[in-house]
């Protein structure tokens, strides 16, 4: 085994056991013995394989990415930013998406463009929330990161025919052969010889799926030790499409089935019944969340675009659920993800308290962590993983440095992050990643979407083109009038 040592870091955010809290330590080392840590803090005098003078850095601990969509998300850069459905409660999820999505030959670039943005950003683990397909897991070990992958299934899709309204088609057999696949997908991640990826049960859309499909999940993940995640109380349309259904919110719902509880990770959780853009006061969602141990994966900047927001990241964590953070759409730029999980809680509440940095922060560490039901990961101490990343004090944005991980959220961002480890191994050097061709996957990115492009009017209820579905910023012309002569 190799120990390395990364010696008089200026600060480390370390983890201390006794106060179940980051800190800081300043002029500190930081050890690792192969993909293990084994002393944070000063003095090592410990035999070492190699040393790496950490002057004029900060080590902190790799970000934990629990919701991601990196099959699907970098391919709608230019179509989704300031676009939904007005007659939909203002998502993109009925009307834009479905006409939008990649297919699935393309997965593979659109995959690697997001996670080389997410490791640049620090994130050294990432929830991968896609539909199963041959050659991801490969495709995910290949690149470095520590992943968790969530094969979603369904036994329904959701369409609209007018704009207005949203259909469901169900199809119970093929629901059945999505289950099969995914089930297959989680044991071979599982069972990679990395041993740094991991699986998650993921019944898609809490209206895409029945009772019987969330137990049955539930279920093989209870088998596997691996906890579920479904999208829920994600929109304004799938809360009264629940209450249509069974009378109840989605919320009551899943307490209804018994899996609101320890082993369910809600994303995105945002329409409780007391959410301001729902008028439901006949029930106490807040409660019954906070009650049954149940996580949320908090997401914000997708529905920050759509005029919406979670109520709140501190009143969630303050009444002690747990939260973690992730990057549900384009830019996968965790640090970013951070900044606007603080500002949209303080904008809706009114209130500076219920968005801190320490609630995000901690989210994006320690949260995740915990919802992976992997306490060796989000943080810095002896026994955890060697996953973390080394930011440039000497950035002009990290300074004056009076508070080094308030200058990375919010002035400096992923470009003061200049080298990321995973389980011991640099895949990201001097901000350049190590792991991935990016040239290339852009460059089939791009091509995925022309060819998804060429045919949107095809999918869509109106046969609407890209162009109008998503008008851009300004009409584009040939040419412009003739300026008249100065005189």
């Amino acid at each position: 085994m190799k120990t390395t040592k990364i010696a008089g870091l200026d600060h480390i955010v370390a983890w201390d056991d006794s106060e179940q809290h980051h800190v800081y330590l300043d002029g500190g080392d930081l050890v690792f013995k192969d993909n293990e840590v084994v002393h944070v803090g000063p003095g090592y005098a410990g035999p070492v394989d190699t040393t790496i003078d950490g002057k004029g850095f900060m080590a902190i601990p790799g970000f934990v990415n629990v919701h991601s969509h990196p099959f699907s998300e970098p391919a709608n850069k230019g179509l989704t930013e300031e676009y939904g459905s007005d007659k939909l409660g203002q998502s993109s999820l009925y009307e834009y998406l479905t006409v939008y999505g990649l297919a699935p030959e393309d997965a593979g670039p659109s995959t690697q463009v997001a996670l080389s943005e997410l490791l640049k950003s620090g994130v050294t683990t990432i929830t991968d929330l896609s539909m199963a397909r041959d050659g991801w897991v490969e495709d995910l070990a290949k690149t470095g990161i520590r992943a968790v992958v969530c094969p979603m299934m369904r036994q329904g899709v959701w369409f609209t025919q007018n704009g207005h309204t949203v259909d469901y088609a169900w199809d119970e057999k093929a629901g059945e052969k999505a289950f099969e696949a995914s089930m297959k997908t989680i044991d071979e991640a599982i069972k990679h010889p990395s041993g740094r990826i991991g699986g998650m049960a993921g019944p898609a859309q809490i209206d895409t799926c029945r009772e019987g499909f969330f137990r049955e999940a539930q279920q093989e993940a209870k088998k596997r030790g691996i906890p579920m995640q479904t999208h829920a109380c994600q929109a304004v349309v799938e809360f009264y499409e629940m209450v249509r259904r069974h009378g109840r919110t989605p919320i009551e719902w899943l307490e209804d089935i018994g899996v609101l509880g320890p082993d369910l990770v809600i994303g995105h959780g945002i329409f409780l019944n007391d959410h301001p853009q729902i008028h439901h006061p006949h029930s106490n969602d807040f409660e019954r969340l906070r009650d049954s141990g149940a996580a949320v994966a908090h997401c914000p900047t997708v529905f920050a675009r759509r005029g919406m927001v979670m109520n709140s990241i501190g009143r969630y964590m303050n009444a002690g659920i747990t939260v973690g953070i992730g990057t549900d759409t384009f830019p996968h730029n965790m640090v970013d993800e951070i900044r606007l999980v603080c500002y949209a809680a303080r904008v809706f509440t009114g209130n500076y308290k219920m968005g801190t940095t320490r609630h995000a922060f901690e989210a994006a560490t320690i949260g995740g962590a915990k919802i992976l039901r992997r306490p060796d990961l989000g943080r810095l101490a002896p026994g955890t993983k060697a996953d973390f990343s080394l930011v440039d004090m000497s950035h002009p944005y990290m300074q004056p440095s009076r508070e080094p991980v308030r200058s990375l959220i919010y002035s400096a961002s992923e470009r003061a992050i200049r080298h990321v480890y995973v389980d011991g191994k640099q895949v990201v050097k001097d901000g350049k990643v190590l792991t991935i061709d990016v040239e290339a996957a852009t460059a089939g990115l791009i091509e995925g979407q022309r060819k998804r492009l060429a045919t949107v009017s095809q999918r869509d209820w109106a046969g609407r083109d890209a162009d109008a579905l998503s008008p851009p910023v300004y009409a584009k012309k040939d040419r412009l009038p003739q300026s008249r002569p100065v005189t």
